[in-house]
């Protein structure tokens, strides 16, 4: 198992469009991915899950945990972690 921690820096968090991206992103991947809120300690949810993600209410500032357990486990959080650090496309 990978984990990386990374902070929302986008103005609108992970609202709707890229709560489905970062979803299916995941999604592209076989190992089992997961994502927390650290900022409210959380319970980690499946990543692939645009519902799961969403209730998690990242907004900008907040800081996550990703973890990616399987065969793909590096190159899927090494993705994920791009996705967030690059705003979503947003900036």
């Amino acid at each position: 198992m990978v984990t990386g921690e990374t902070t929302v820096r986008n103005k609108t968090g992970l609202h709707a469009r890229p709560a489905s991206m970062f979803s299916a992103e995941a999604g592209k991947f076989s190992s089992k991915i997961t994502v927390k809120n650290l900022n409210t300690d959380s319970q980690e949810v499946n990543a692939k899950s645009v519902m799961r993600v969403m209730t998690l209410a990242m907004g900008q500032g907040t800081q996550i945990r990703i973890s990616a357990e399987g065969a793909d486990e590096e190159e899927a959080l090494k993705s994920l972690l791009n996705l967030v650090d690059s705003c979503f496309g947003e900036e």
